[in-house]
Parts: structure tokens; C-alpha cells; sequence
């Protein structure tokens, strides 16, 4: 995994609902835990573009309804700026599920997927249609 060029702002909180954007049968995810956050007391866990969390399924099918994945963001409304001062920012917050060697789950992904999550994850650059 490698690091991110841009500092991406960090939109997404712990409770927050992302739409999965892969065809693995889950079509809502809650953000439960945000994996290599450090932040001080009483600071609520953010994330951004890019950074693995831990997925509650809120909405999907029966079989994977309830069970805990790991995701990688792939989109978000908050807008960034990235190092060569453009500003992006997309129409929803969407995620992929990923194994633990951190590769894809689903064997397609919808919608276009942010150019710092292919830097840090190659194998979802290979699936995604749409790259911004």
C-alpha cells in the first residue's frame, strides 16, 4: 500500500452510509471503525478517499446482511484539493469491498473511482471503468 500524493479531507465520519459500488450483493454500508486513525480523546474516527474502514452492511441481501467487511472509499461528496490545485469532489460517497490482501471482492465496480485510491490500490484500478 502506498502512500497518497494529495491530502484528501477527511468527509466521512464513524456512523456514516456509503453506497457499494461493486456487484458483491451489499448495496449500503455504515462505517463502524476507521483502520490506522489516530486522533486525541474524545475525537470521532474520519475518514476520506482512500483509507480502509470497517463496513457494517446496513442494506443488501439476506446472506450478507449484518456482516462486518473491510472497504476502501472510493468516492465522497466532500470536496479536495489535490496538488495541483484542482478541487474534486463527487456526487455520492461510495466504497468497495476488499479482502485482506486488500483486493477486491466483487468483479465489478459502477461509477468512476478517484485517481488516489488507484495510486494506493492498483487492483481496484484494474476493475473500474471510470477513473477521475
Amino acid at each position: 500500500m502506498k502512500a497518497v500524493t494529495s491530502s484528501v479531507t477527511q468527509g466521512l465520519q464513524v456512523g456514516s452510509l456509503l453506497t457499494c459500488a461493486d456487484n458483491t450483493g451489499v448495496k449500503e454500508f455504515m462505517i463502524i471503525s476507521v483502520r490506522g486513525f489516530k486522533g486525541r480523546r474524545k475525537m470521532r474516527p474520519a475518514a476520506g478517499v482512500a483509507n480502509i474502514v470497517m463496513c457494517k452492511v446496513y442494506k443488501g441481501e439476506e446472506k450478507v446482511r449484518h456482516q462486518v467487511f473491510k472497504a476502501v472509499i472510493i468516492r465522497q461528496r466532500k470536496e479536495w484539493r489535490r496538488p495541483n490545485g484542482t478541487r474534486i469532489s463527487f456526487e455520492d460517497n461510495a466504497a468497495v469491498t476488499v479482502d485482506d490482501k486488500l483486493e477486491p471482492k466483487g468483479t465489478m465496480i459502477k461509477g468512476p473511482v478517484a485517481k488516489e485510491v488507484v495510486e494506493r490500490f492498483p487492483t481496484i484500478g484494474k476493475q473500474a471503468g471510470i477513473i477521475v
